[in-house]
């Protein structure tokens, strides 16, 4: 089983949302295969509490606006440090980059195809890693 056309939408809405708030490092796996629960995670980082709630402001009013869709639960906002956003058809984890580091979700679906995100993601991706590296 593969990941729903309607989940591969929501999750690039999500990533060009985290992408506008100059989320870090934004990646997509299709977990679909591996869990019963949802077609895929959508992961990403920032900086700071202030910047992770940010990121998910974003990405819950593009996907309400764009996808007409809802998160059936939302968890973590009060600490600003992971925040999961889960619209069933996918779950979104915006995490401090100090939570990404420690708590490493990419090794725990690793093994799980990644989901190509728009061009429009990774292009400000690799302008930020550029802009970082001068």
């Amino acid at each position: 089983m593969t990941a729903s056309e309607r989940s591969i939408q929501l999750v690039r809405v999500a990533a060009e949302a985290a992408a506008d708030k100059l989320a870090d490092d934004i990646v997509a796996y299709d977990v679909s295969d591996r869990l019963v629960i949802t077609d895929a995670f959508v992961v990403c980082s920032a900086a700071n509490d202030r910047q992770v709630r940010a990121i998910v402001d974003e990405i819950e009013e593009r996907l309400r606006v764009d996808a007409a869709a809802k998160p059936v639960r939302r968890e973590g906002e009060r600490e600003g440090r992971w925040v999961l956003l889960d619209y069933i058809d996918i779950v979104v984890h915006v995490q401090h980059e100090e939570e990404r580091t420690f708590y490493a979700l990419e090794s725990l679906w690793k093994d799980c195809p990644a989901i190509a995100l728009p061009e429009s993601v990774t292009k400000v991706a690799a302008q930020r890693a550029r802009g970082a590296a001068e």
